[in-house]
């Protein structure tokens, strides 16, 4: 369906699009509220700048669905491969400069997909902590490995106990007993366990993220 086109004006030879911030600071001109809007303005493209240097944290995928321009995407590429401070720094000016060419949709939706990240980036971390506690209950509580078949009905128990079982020997090992206020030190066994509960936690969260079908 095709978009409907953009309301503004022209001045000189330039078009103004109603409700952008050129659009704004001419009606601000008009009212002689000249300093306000050089103080917005500036505001207003220094966020622009920080959100072009977020968009370099930006993951791939999410960038793509953005649709940017080619210009400010060889931009964004160009600054990643660059190592050089001073190199970076004008990179990015350049970057700032593309970010204030951009209508107020496409702005909107490259902050919308940085918050979309960030939300995954806390759920990740959330998903750590969950298979680390986890991890603690089982080697701490055997009646915790009938809780874990609530989340994994599917589970080798015999796998899981024989790793829960080796993880507890490796923790008593005698040069803990020798040094008790040494660091408790872990076997491979330890980071199996942890690595068979966040794979299944991972599993969950990706099932419960996929879209529903209709009934």
């Amino acid at each position: 369906m095709a978009r409907k086109p953009t309301k503004g004006y022209f001045v000189k030879g330039h078009f103004v699009a109603e409700g952008s911030e050129l659009d704004l600071e001419l009606k601000r001109e008009l009212k002689g509220d000249v300093e306000v809007s050089k103080t917005d303005l500036k505001k207003h493209s220094d966020q622009l700048q920080q959100l072009g240097t977020a968009l370099l944290t930006l993951r791939q995928g999410l960038l793509d669905q953005l649709g940017l321009p080619d210009k400010l995407l060889e931009a964004i590429a160009e600054a990643k491969r660059i190592s050089n401070f001073e190199g970076k720094r004008r990179q990015m000016q350049f970057i700032g400069k593309l970010m204030r060419k951009l209508d107020d949709d496409t702005v909107a939706a490259i902050e919308a997909a940085l918050d979309v990240q960030h939300q995954g980036s806390a759920a990740d971390t959330l998903r750590l902590h969950q298979a680390e506690q986890w991890r603690d209950r089982l080697l701490a509580d055997d009646l915790a490995l009938q809780d874990w078949l609530g989340q994994d009905p599917d589970a080798d128990l015999q796998h899981l106990r024989s790793l829960i079982r080796q993880a507890r020997k490796d923790a008593q090992e005698p040069a803990a007993a020798e040094h008790p206020g040494a660091a408790q030190r872990h076997g491979k066994s330890y980071r199996d366990i942890f690595q068979l509960v966040r794979t299944r936690l991972d599993a969950q969260a990706q099932t419960q993220a996929q879209p529903q079908e209709p009934a």
